[in-house]
């Protein structure tokens, strides 16, 4: 969490975006744009607004994602954020049991809660409904909680590519608002932000979607069909690690990989800035004990972390082992806990690179790949296989006494 704090810098002012957001008045309010628009914080703003307005007594806002960790790491730090930047926070009106709660001194409550499933949209009814990143829900479980909505809807997304909005509301129904935000409508982004979503206008796809917030098809996608599951069965077994070093730009990234019949699973376990390969090692001691695949550019790191106790081995590299790994993890099938949300982030995201004519080449984008490469280094590795033995619990071999 607290990595999670230091990350989101966020310069609360009054912006173009959160302008264009106040003056919709429509029931259902659509609001897509690129990266830095500030779509979620913009709406967030509102929402605060609205629930401490006098003029709304005892109404219920709910704020919806595809998952829990989900809204932890996005619209609900971004929420307290912004209470505490103006002031507004009181942790006496902050509940987390059983769904995360804020209560106004209106006696309005914000709610934060996931449905990934039909049944779990069921429920009581809403004054105000926000859908975040509301492309990664089916349109069933979006049309269930409109219905038991009575005032507004707000949906926001990154036009990755055409879903149900574009073919079940827009120019369907007349009661929308639909406006398109970009980084240029967030004038609180600083300028390295700026310059860093500017250097990939080269990438033409990744261009259309995130800098220009126009709706693209991201073509040269490099995973499909991976299936999201809420957790790990008690029969798949932990088989190794895979480790891809960060630090102070760049989060080290590591994903848990199980084998699960003829699959496997992948469930994201590191995702921080600024770790210490001592600090690395003590996450790794403190998990289920099995092999580290790491990223063999940092034979040092891996040295270092070897001497915590941490059972680390360099991944295989080689001419065209990147394209090499890629076609191994593409031959399996794939599941992936729903926790995992920077590793499904990333999987959305993660395209063959694509030259200055518009042709997509052989090789990766350089931007969406710490989880990828670290799932890469694990399945596509044939070292340091497996640290257990049969008859161990969920076939994970517990930590030896002594070892770290």
């Amino acid at each position: 969490m607290e990595d999670l704090q230091q990350s989101r810098k966020f310069n609360f002012v009054d912006t173009s975006a959160t302008k264009r957001i106040f003056e919709l008045d429509k029931r259902i309010r659509a609001v897509t744009g690129g990266t830095g628009a500030s779509k979620t914080v913009s709406i967030l703003i509102w929402l605060i607004d609205y629930c401490q307005s006098p003029k709304n007594q005892n109404k219920l806002v709910s704020v919806v994602s595809e998952s829990y960790p989900h809204l932890l790491g996005g619209a609900m730090l971004d929420f307290e954020m912004i209470m505490k930047d103006r002031e507004y926070w009181e942790d006496s009106r902050w509940v987390k049991n059983p769904r995360t709660v804020y209560t106004f001194e209106t006696g309005n409550k914000l709610e934060f809660f996931s449905v990934d499933t039909y049944g779990k949209a069921h429920g009581p009814r809403r004054d105000v409904l926000f859908v975040n990143e509301c492309n990664n829900l089916a349109y069933n479980i979006i049309d269930q909680l409109i219905v038991r909505t009575r005032e507004t809807i707000w949906l926001d997304w990154n036009p990755v590519s055409e879903f149900w909005f574009y073919t079940e509301m827009m120019g369907i129904r007349d009661d929308i608002d639909f406006i398109t935000l970009t980084y240029k409508d967030n004038e609180g982004l600083d300028e390295s932000t700026v310059k860093e979503i500017e250097s990939h206008k080269h990438n033409r796809a990744w261009w259309q979607v995130y800098g220009l917030g126009q709706l693209g098809d991201l073509e040269g996608k490099i995973y499909t069909d991976w299936q999201v599951i809420d957790d790990i069965p008690e029969e798949a077994r932990l088989e190794k690690y895979g480790l891809d070093f960060g630090y102070s730009v760049d989060p080290t990234a590591s994903d848990a990989i199980y084998k699960w019949n003829d699959s496997i699973i992948l469930d994201e376990v590191i995702h921080q800035k600024g770790l210490s390969n001592r600090q690395i090692a003590e996450l790794f001691l403190n998990l289920p004990r099995a092999s580290v695949i790491a990223d063999s550019a940092e034979p040092k790191s891996i040295d270092e972390i070897a001497s915590f106790g941490v059972p680390i081995f360099p991944s295989t590299k080689g001419k065209d082992s990147i394209r090499q790994g890629i076609q191994v993890v593409q031959d399996q099938k794939v599941f992936i806990t729903k926790r995992s949300v920077n590793t499904l982030k990333e999987y959305r995201n993660y395209l063959w690179k694509v030259d200055r004519e518009g042709k997509t080449t052989n090789e990766p984008a350089d931007i969406w790949n710490h989880h990828m490469d670290d799932i890469r280094y694990a399945i596509s590795s044939g070292k340091g296989t497996v640290v257990w033995e049969p008859g161990d619990p969920g076939g994970v071999k517990p930590f030896l006494e002594g070892v770290g």
